[in-house]
């Protein structure tokens, strides 16, 4: 029920200041602003800070708590980030505390669910930049197209559509195939609402791929309005600094130990020794053609495990 002691603030934002091309910054958790303490003494000055180099910022909050802690954040904020993947607050009841260790009655879920919508509204209208993220999965991939809607209706400006792995805290989550997920991804593109801008990312879809309705469906992809596809920065370019402890990872979700630790590493040395690193080299790779930059290791992993991506190259349609 509380937070462990953190890196003195200073100690973060002097490792910042080394980084010459500094361009994002997202603070992540758990739930982030969880201390009204923490909201306070370090996540508005990291924000502050922020602002002042010119980096853009996103919180990942699930925006639940009271309202005031999220009013605190937005003048310093660039991207509000949540995560909506109900139809209903039985859909958050069941999701939402699948890995919470203890009971939760409906009546406590629902009242956060409808906080939750609440507070994405009032944020929105109240003019900062939210955006959604959705994961395709076993629960969702035939719910995608009412999920989009009620994020619309929230006013967020961003539905961010990732497929979701069996990895980390998913780890033992049933898996869907791959047409099961273009099936769910086609839907969504004929019912959305396209003055929202989709981005979709980690997709296990390849313009390299012998499989044809794979390029059909990114074919479709790249001709939408408003429709952006990464594949997939977080998972292999961004360092994850452990607030806590100092400890410095790159991949979100594998099991690659810490790459080292902000008290005593620069984070420019630290990606290096990334860059350097043969799972690094894996997934190196970039296609101008079609403007891919290949999958990352989730990806790789589970669907492309004995595929060198770095000498395939784009079919071309005729």
């Amino acid at each position: 029920m509380a937070e462990p002691a953190k890196l003195p603030l200073d100690s973060m934002l002097s490792r910042l200041d080394e980084v010459e091309h500094l361009q994002t910054i997202s603070i992540t958790g758990g739930e982030p602003t969880f201390s009204d303490k923490t909201v306070k003494e370090y996540i508005i000055p990291l924000l502050k800070y922020a602002r002042s180099r010119g980096v853009r910022s996103q919180i990942n909050s699930n925006v639940t708590l009271d309202y005031n802690r999220y009013e605190a954040i937005a003048p310093y904020l660039d991207v509000m980030h949540i995560s909506f993947n109900y139809t209903e607050a039985a859909d958050f009841h069941q999701v939402g505390f699948a890995k919470s260790g203890h009971s939760v009655s409906y009546e406590a879920a629902a009242r956060l669910y409808e906080r939750m919508i609440g507070n994405t509204k009032r944020l929105s209208a109240g003019g900062l930049y939210v955006s959604a993220e959705s994961m395709i999965n076993f629960r969702t991939h035939t719910k995608m197209a009412d999920i989009h809607k009620l994020i619309v209706e929230m006013g967020c400006k961003r539905h961010e559509v990732h497929p979701m792995y069996p990895s980390a805290f998913a780890v033992d989550l049933p898996v869907i195939n791959k047409k099961e997920m273009r099936d769910s991804i086609a839907s969504l593109l004929d019912n959305r609402d396209p003055s929202v801008w989709m981005l979709f990312g980690t997709l296990p879809f390849f313009h390299c791929s012998e499989d044809s309705e794979d390029r059909t469906l990114l074919r479709r992809l790249a001709k939408e309005p408003n429709v952006t596809v990464r594949n997939d920065p977080d998972g292999r370019n961004r360092l994850n600094v452990n607030l806590f402890t100092g400890e410095v990872f790159v991949t979100d979700f594998s099991d690659i130990p810490a790459f080292g630790n902000i008290s005593s590493d620069r984070l420019d040395a630290l990606f290096e020794r990334w860059i350097d690193h043969p799972l690094a080299k894996s997934v190196d790779c970039h296609c101008p053609a079609v403007g891919c930059c290949g999958p990352n290791l989730l990806v790789k992993d589970m669907y492309y495990r004995d595929v060198d991506f770095t000498v395939r190259e784009a079919i071309q349609e005729r």
